[in-house]
């Protein structure tokens, strides 16, 4: 019997080193994982600002009462565009897909004009990434071909009526004209009881508005990524 129990104290002792040595392992093997994890970059929850994301908001309620563009619509809804009109080919029941409504594609122009942007493809980028030309198109998806034909083909039309739009918005004190002396022609914000004081002309403002659009062209023209690269830097 005196055997037996020996035995079995020795089958006790036997299971007990193991379990010792059992738990070092594991306690060696956790601090050596927590040292390996301790040498790795951290993993974490970074910002990504060029995500696109989907949100349950309408156009309506991205851009504040004072906007520019809102101007900008409110004045191109009293223009008569009849002669813009007139080109359509889309009518009735014809075959073919609905012409985008000029009053968009003016005042996308109008209000680029507004910003010094002359290039259709910069207008063309702004209608997908700027929340007010995202505004303006309201849902309708317009492109360069669509705001390069429209400007071009009714290029001297597009001027007297650009030109016209801008002196009255300077004569309405609602934007400022001003001469920037490397750049030409600039619109300030707006301008308030401040350009009312001037009291300039009507035929200054067309003189001045024609020298704005006139400049633009040229600069989108010269280098078309400008205003793009303008808009990077802000």
């Amino acid at each position: 019997m005196s055997q037996g129990k020996h035995q079995d104290s020795a089958s006790g002792g036997l299971f007990e080193e193991l379990a010792e040595r059992d738990e070092r392992a594991a306690s060696a093997a956790v601090q050596a994982r927590a040292i390996a994890l301790r040498g790795q970059p951290a993993r974490l929850l970074q910002p990504n600002r060029q995500q696109i994301e989907l949100r349950a908001s309408d156009l309506e309620s991205l851009l504040g009462e004072d906007r520019r563009a809102r101007l900008v619509w409110g004045c191109v809804e009293q223009q008569d565009l009849s002669r813009l009109n007139a080109t359509i080919k889309a009518r009735g029941s014809n075959a073919g897909r609905a012409a985008i409504d000029p009053r968009i594609l003016f005042a996308l122009w109008l209000y680029a004009t507004l910003e010094g942007v002359g290039s259709g493809r910069e207008v063309a980028r702004l209608t997908r990434e700027h929340d007010a030309n995202r505004w303006i198109c309201g849902g309708v998806s317009v492109n360069y071909d669509a705001l390069n034909d429209f400007r071009s083909g009714n290029e001297a039309l597009m001027d007297d009526v650009l030109t016209a739009n801008v002196a009255a918005l300077a004569a309405a004190g609602a934007i400022s004209l001003e001469r920037v002396a490397q750049d030409g022609m600039r619109v300030r914000a707006y301008a308030g009881a401040a350009s009312l004081r001037r009291q300039a002309s009507l035929e200054q403002h067309l003189a001045e508005a024609g020298e704005l659009i006139k400049d633009i062209k040229q600069r989108a023209a010269a280098d078309p990524a400008a205003a793009s690269r303008r808009a990077t830097i802000r």
